[in-house]
């Protein structure tokens, strides 16, 4: 597989799972060959969530699979994986997610201008039951809106 100028990798479920609260972009620190992985596209943030260490956040979860031109020196898949914000930032989200409950997800996996891996995070509160059914009703209706609106004009 090629590698590719911009890697933009989502967390499609996200928006579904989660009532989002607040956005913020992170650098990654990775090892090794998991920036060659990424810029491959083989990486995935489906099943990750955010996790505060000693006053860090570390990205759990979240796989990127081995480098296939690596030697015996490649990346472990599923390692943890430091998120880099700052200190101010660290310390309003830690605040928040030990007082409300609130958990951090990733959202879009990226690489930018420069060629430097990030990642967007979300504060989010997780939906209920029939706060999904509501979102399930109002895609349909947009659907079935568009689907007049094309019928309509032709």
């Amino acid at each position: 597989m090629a590698i590719q100028k911009n890697v933009k990798i989502k967390n499609r479920k996200a928006k579904f799972e989660y009532e989002i609260i607040d956005t913020y972009t992170a650098g990654i620190v990775l090892r090794g060959t998991e920036i060659k992985a990424i810029r491959e596209g083989k990486a995935s943030i489906a099943e990750s969530f955010c996790e505060f260490s000693n006053g860090e956040l570390f990205a759990i979860n979240m796989t990127v699979q081995e480098y296939s031109h690596a030697t015996h020196y490649n990346h472990a898949p599923k390692s943890e994986r430091k998120l880099l914000l700052n200190r101010s930032e660290l310390k309003k989200l830690e605040k928040e997610v030990k007082n409300s409950g609130l958990t951090i997800i990733p959202l879009v996996l990226f690489t930018n201008n420069k060629g430097l891996a990030k990642i967007d995070i979300a504060l989010c509160r997780g939906k209920k039951e029939y706060d999904k059914r509501e979102a399930i009703k109002d895609r349909d209706s947009k659907k079935q809106l568009s689907r007049i609106k094309k019928a309509f004009n032709n």
